[in-house]
């Protein structure tokens, strides 16, 4: 008799022990960032330290504090290498408890973190990297795109350019994941519009030189030379051209991948005419406005934010909306980024769009063209929007999805 009592009373005391755990776990309300990406190089303007700054802004806004949360940020510089990316990425959830991995310019150094993330458990929030693989084959139950991807990129400039008679192209490509997947995703646009693509050639990531490249796309006397890179590759590919007397000859630059730093870097008299897609644009309206100045108040060096940095905001946002959703933190990336795809997202940068089951957010993109000079009014007035993009457009649709989540 006083066993079987001891064994009720053992089990009671377990099954209240369960429960004071599984409440504890309800009311975990700390979390760790870590954004992740290029501090010092090529892709700084448009990541760096003021993405840091654009998480910070997320956290402020999500009220989150003021109800008791208490929500951290750290930054690494993943120096565009795939092996010091993950060893940061491993240090930050192995060591430092770091639930969330942001921003990750650079598709090498994403995809690397994205399988790290899922083995895991953990959550990458992916605003930097463009290829549209992290959402395709590449996919996993942890990782969602954001702001936009080579297929976005492909299917706004490539087909515009191309049906506006561009129909021969030439592709100066980044020697890496990011520009692969962005030459073969415009590439396959352009002949499926009924282009040619006459020649590629890659160059090395960070590259001064750039002669020897172009003389390869002037000689091919493509009508359009497509940059598939970014950052200070595409400025300086760009300003080479123009010593080359490129577009002088007859022959259209195609930056693929512009941000607007790129532009303001370049300034007006060598970037106007450029034509190239974007899904954000601090002077879209009123609410894209009142936030990019206040992002410019706190950014390093003041400039308008790039379209990365404003997805690491919408991006932060939306996933802190799912821990308050849940109640806590569940320290469970697949249950985070669950609850991220069944809630509406909604921000004052990119409006309303669903996330997809493929961790692609659906968002209309734009096609813009750089002004002349003349036509800018005042700092930072460097677009004018020539087309909209519809989300179903933007993104692949997901019944050509190689995504393994995806049930067709």
């Amino acid at each position: 008799m006083r066993t079987t009592l001891a064994r009720r009373y053992a089990a009671l005391f377990a099954f209240a022990g369960m429960g004071l755990a599984t409440s504890a776990l309800a009311q975990d309300k700390t979390v760790k960032i870590g954004v992740l990406n290029d501090m010092s190089s090529l892709y700084a303007d448009i990541g760096g330290p003021n993405s840091v700054v654009a998480v910070k802004m997320a956290i402020e806004d999500s009220g989150l504090t003021k109800k008791g949360w208490k929500i951290d940020v750290v930054s690494g510089d993943h120096q565009n290498k795939p092996d010091i990316g993950v060893n940061i990425a491993r240090q930050w959830i192995d060591n430092d408890k770091v639930d969330a991995i942001a921003d990750t310019p650079n598709s090498g150094v994403a995809l690397a973190v994205s399988n790290l993330v899922k083995e895991k458990n953990a959550v990458l929030l992916n605003s930097g990297a463009a290829s549209a693989d992290l959402t395709g084959k590449a996919c996993t139950p942890n990782t969602v795109s954001f702001t936009y991807d080579t297929y976005m990129l492909a299917n706004g400039t490539g087909k515009a350019l191309t049906k506006a008679g561009g129909d021969t192209w030439f592709f100066l490509t980044a020697d890496y994941a990011f520009g692969a997947a962005l030459e073969r995703d415009t590439a396959a646009v352009v002949i499926a519009s009924g282009g040619k693509v006459l020649g590629r050639v890659k160059h090395p990531i960070n590259t001064s030189d750039f002669s020897s490249f172009l003389l390869q796309a002037q000689s091919s006397k493509a009508k359009v030379v497509g940059l598939a890179n970014a950052g200070g590759d595409t400025t300086n590919a760009i300003k080479q051209a123009a010593e080359f007397g490129i577009v002088a000859g007859g022959q259209k630059l195609a930056a693929l991948l512009l941000f607007i730093n790129d532009v303001h870097s370049l300034g007006l008299k060598t970037a106007q005419g450029l034509t190239f897609t974007e899904s954000f644009y601090w002077d879209q309206n009123d609410a894209t406005r009142a936030w990019s100045k206040r992002f410019s108040a706190l950014a390093s060096k003041n400039p308008m934010p790039s379209m990365s940095q404003a997805g690491n905001y919408a991006m932060a946002l939306h996933y802190l909306k799912a821990m308050e959703a849940l109640g806590g933190n569940p320290h469970d990336g697949a249950k985070v980024v669950a609850k991220m795809k069944e809630l509406p997202t909604d921000d004052p940068l990119f409006g309303k769009g669903p996330l997809r089951a493929d961790g692609r957010r659906i968002i209309p993109a734009y096609l813009f063209e750089v002004k002349k000079p003349e036509e800018s009014k005042y700092p930072w007035d460097y677009y004018k929007q020539i087309a909209t993009i519809a989300p179903e457009d933007a993104a692949k649709p997901l019944s050509e999805s190689e995504c393994p989540l995806v049930k067709k």
